[in-house]
């Protein structure tokens, strides 16, 4: 089904951009086919080319960045599919030289390409894709976050040690958890599923797939995450990337900074930059730079949970809070190799010596460097107690389990729309 979901979606864009190169032919050219429409000595094949690959490197891309959640006809990854092949067309005619190109024509097809593939999954949001699923487990919890969430039909719950049903159920995938001791009579069901061709996922799979978290309770020693992240290759050039990525916007986040910085000191008095403790990669303490978004002297009264609606904060504190630009100084952090612009958010040693002594696994944040931005931050936000600090640490130990440039890739794309807009931060 997933696959299925995937390839009609690939499809409808692709559909999508030969229609567009129909109708921006008519509205540029007067034709309404595109290589009718020019002159026998210009050729318009090597743009149409480079619009098409552009058009498979962005789904390529964007399927990648499905590789370890469930597919969802999202608008935002409509948006990534067309902007990487505009970038990659504009490219392929600023170094390919092409003997003949338009403006006025790329403009408008890839405007009505993005209109095609936008409406398309306006159409699938009406009834958006779904997993039917038949669980055998004794975890409520987890069953209860698997129907919380979109794309799953949880349509039966049985017990690992109690009696199997009937028949295997039409069109549903069969969910087990492989933690408890089945009895024959469930054991014997499963494997007659299985042979019978019906599929069959282990529970954590499709619980970290649909929630974007690591499910606690079937974590056993920690090598679940300390194994894929000694084996991760992108870890060794993730910090080129992180300097590169940093180095190439300094013109923009330095001119940004100083805007920030002047704003900060005419709202109230103190510093513009707060400097604060944190822990890092295995366990290592730095300085984290910010700018300051509270009131002077906010802890004179010792360490707090910071929340979203902080009465400590002050008036461009909370702006720069809704807008999350009050991290830009940790760039300089980057730079210095004490965070990476993508990892879970550095916690403070007072809060890291508390939730280590009671949080089964938290060590293991440490395991990757810390992040200016991160998985837990787009998904889940401030945690304001212990309970909540669990919560969020299952989405930064599934970070850290999935490290990977695609995931980073979502990450930063959905923080950036933060920046800019303001809405969904956490």
């Amino acid at each position: 089904m997933r696959r299925k979901f995937l390839l009609s979606v690939l499809v409808s864009d692709l559909v999508a951009l030969v229609v567009a190169m129909f109708l921006g032919s008519a509205f540029t050219f007067g034709e309404l086919v595109p290589w009718q429409a020019t002159r026998s000595d210009q050729n318009i094949w090597p743009m149409l080319g480079l619009l098409a690959g552009g058009a498979l490197l962005g789904s390529y891309a964007s399927v990648r960045m499905w590789a370890q959640g469930a597919p969802r006809p999202s608008y935002g990854r409509a948006l990534a599919i067309v902007s990487i092949a505009a970038a990659f067309t504009a490219t392929g005619i600023a170094f390919g030289r092409p003997s003949y190109w338009s403006r006025t024509y790329l403009i408008t097809t890839i405007g009505i390409w993005l209109a095609g593939t936008l409406l398309h999954r306006v159409v699938r949001r009406q009834r958006p894709w779904a997993e039917n699923l038949v669980i055998i487990t004794g975890e409520k919890g987890l069953v209860e976050d698997l129907r919380d969430v979109d794309h799953t039909d949880v349509r039966e719950v049985y017990d690992p040690a109690g009696e199997p049903p009937a028949e295997p159920v039409d069109d549903a995938t069969l969910v087990v958890d492989l933690r408890p001791v089945m009895s024959d009579r469930m054991a014997q069901f499963v494997s007659s599923w299985n042979l019978a061709g019906y599929p069959v996922r282990a529970l954590s799979t499709v619980y970290e797939e649909y929630t974007g978290r690591l499910p606690m309770v079937h974590l056993a020693e920690g090598w679940e995450l300390s194994a894929p992240v000694r084996r991760n290759e992108y870890a060794a050039v993730k910090r080129i990337i992180d300097i590169v990525l940093v180095l190439l916007t300094a013109p923009l986040w330095i001119v940004l900074g100083g805007v920030i910085w002047a704003a900060v000191r005419i709202d109230s008095s103190g510093p513009a930059i707060y400097r604060q403790q944190r822990m890092g990669l295995d366990g290592e303490e730095f300085v984290l730079y910010k700018f300051r978004t509270m009131i002077e002297n906010a802890e004179k009264d010792g360490p707090q949970f910071a929340t979203a609606n902080d009465s400590r904060l002050t008036s461009v504190g909370r702006v720069l809070r809704r807008f999350r630009v009050d991290e830009v100084p940790q760039l300089y952090n980057v730079l210095k190799g004490d965070v990476s612009l993508v990892g879970p958010r550095p916690e403070r040693p007072v809060f890291t010596e508390q939730y280590e002594g009671s949080i089964p696994f938290y060590s293991y944040r440490h395991l990757v460097r810390p992040g200016v931005t991160g998985w837990a931050q787009v998904n889940f936000g401030y945690a304001d107690s212990e309970a909540e600090t669990v919560d969020k640490l299952t989405y930064d130990l599934y970070y850290v389990k999935h490290m990977s440039p695609w995931l980073d890739v979502s990450i930063l794309g959905r923080s950036l729309w933060t920046v800019l807009s303001g809405f969904g931060a956490k």
